[in-house]
């Protein structure tokens, strides 16, 4: 549809002006940014603080320099370090900032159109072959503005808005990911740590039982074969020290990577690996706080971000308008005239009806992918307490009999040893013994400190004894 209107006058730029204020009060004010209060952090670790991009539109790295600490080294500390210098955290919460860009973006109205037309440039009339009148023509200056129909603007933006919150709730699966990591990490370097000094202490036993033995040679009380038997045994534990330093230096690296070092600078760890295990809640009190997990508490956000998408679809099925005002002036009279007018999509062959459909499964889909979410937690979190029942079991036995009768045992033995009341072969028998014991109520102790930062990362919250916790 086009209307026109002439009217002639002297000054030909009053009518463009008055349609540019025309299309611009049509634009109205851009529309600020849609914002939502962020997804709320689980209480696992949530007073540790976390690596934050610059607002957007500020270029450049989020950490310009990365702290690398000496001396003794915490678990907090290194939770702190890792979640404010881990490289993959960091990546997720960038990604939560391109998708506020985007959220910008979808609340743009669509930019207006400027067009020059001159019509019957050149033409003529010869009025039936006779007459050779030139055909006035015709410039028109028009400026054309897309309107969008049915909502669409206003579900773009939600839609973008609720993929920012799906990316929130992956930075928050990300952060209790890291500082689950960082806690077995750490309890490692502890283990290790703590094996090297028993292996140590083991050590000075065996050769203080080697140099009992050499003085019971020279006195002829017994066979030299059995400081050969001696010297051997402190050698072989004397490889097992050469091994845990390894281990104890291999632990450390991996450690500090978490926070993008790959030169550890820390002298030691410090923390309470030999405290007296707690008592377990029941399985079933864990399972009910399951949805503290952000995997599963992502689920509502999830759901509303398929439905948005699916009012997209169906805001897509609106024909959109176009409105347009111009300026016309005619050249050989001197006159000037407004034009207008409105065109219209016919949705006579694409209603969009495939993307609804599609739109309408993938939110049948998502029921059945948060079902599927659930049993995968759940059958996770049963792997996770037995492992964690198994190594309370373990700590337990081995603390309350068998590391303190073993190290009893050797003690007593060394000492019948030296009054000639045992043979060699029971010194070296109760060493084993007590050397055995002793690493596997470490790997225990390790396994269920282990257990328990594997456990809390799964109900999204830190394990207490109590049997249930609001």
């Amino acid at each position: 549809m086009s209307i026109g209107f002439g009217a002639p006058g002297p000054c030909p730029w009053r009518a463009p002006a008055a349609i540019v204020l025309a299309v611009a009060f049509l634009l109205g004010a851009a529309h600020q940014a849609h914002s939502q209060e962020p997804v709320s952090q689980r209480p696992l670790g949530r007073d540790v603080p976390v690596f934050v991009p610059p607002a957007a539109g500020a270029p450049g790295p989020g950490v310009s320099q990365r702290d690398n600490p000496g001396g003794v080294l915490t678990l907090r500390n290194a939770v702190a370090l890792a979640l404010l210098q881990n490289p993959v955290l960091a990546s997720f919460a960038w990604d939560i900032r391109a998708q506020e860009a985007r959220i910008l973006q979808a609340g743009q109205r669509p930019n207006p159109a400027l067009g020059v037309l001159v019509e019957d440039f050149g033409g003529r009339d010869f009025g039936g072959g006779a007459v050779n009148e030139p055909i006035q023509s015709q410039t028109t200056i028009q400026l054309s503005q897309l309107v969008e129909l049915g909502g669409k603007r206003t579900a773009r933006r939600e839609l973008a808005a609720l993929n920012r919150d799906l990316s929130s709730w992956d930075y928050e699966t990300a952060r209790i990911d890291i500082l689950t990591e960082v806690t077995q990490a750490f309890t490692d370097v502890l283990a290790a740590q703590e094996t090297l000094a028993q292996i140590e202490r083991t050590t000075q036993l065996v050769d203080q039982v080697q140099q009992s033995v050499a003085a019971r040679v020279v006195a002829g009380v017994v066979s030299p074969i059995e400081e050969t038997r001696a010297s051997v045994a402190l050698g072989s534990v004397r490889v097992e020290v050469a091994k845990a330093r390894r281990y104890l230096e291999a632990s450390r690296v991996r450690l500090s990577l978490l926070w993008g070092q790959p030169t550890p600078l820390f002298t030691s760890v410090e923390g309470a690996l030999r405290q007296p295990p707690l008592p377990l809640p029941a399985l079933e009190t864990l399972a009910a706080r399951l949805q503290q997990n952000p995997e599963m508490a992502r689920w509502a956000t999830e759901l509303s971000q398929r439905e948005a998408s699916l009012r997209v679809q169906r805001a897509r099925a609106v024909p959109d308008i176009s409105v347009l005002g111009g300026y016309r002036r005619f050249t050989d009279v001197d006159a000037k005239a407004l034009v207008g007018g409105v065109t219209m999509s016919l949705p006579l062959f694409d209603r969009n009806k495939g993307g609804i459909r599609e739109a309408e499964l993938r939110l049948v889909k998502a029921a059945e992918e948060r079902r599927a979410t659930e049993t995968r937690l759940v059958a996770a979190l049963v792997d996770a307490y037995a492992v964690l029942a198994a190594a309370y079991d373990e700590v337990t036995l081995l603390r309350a009999a068998v590391v303190p009768g073993s190290q009893q045992a050797f003690e007593a033995v060394s000492e019948g040893y030296r009054l000639g009341r045992f043979g060699f072969l029971d010194v070296l028998e109760s060493q084993r013994t007590l050397i055995a014991n002793d690493s596997q109520y470490l790997r225990a102790l390790s396994q269920y400190r282990k257990a328990i930062a594997a456990v809390e990362r799964l109900i999204g919250e830190p394990l207490s004894p109590a049997p249930s916790r609001e």
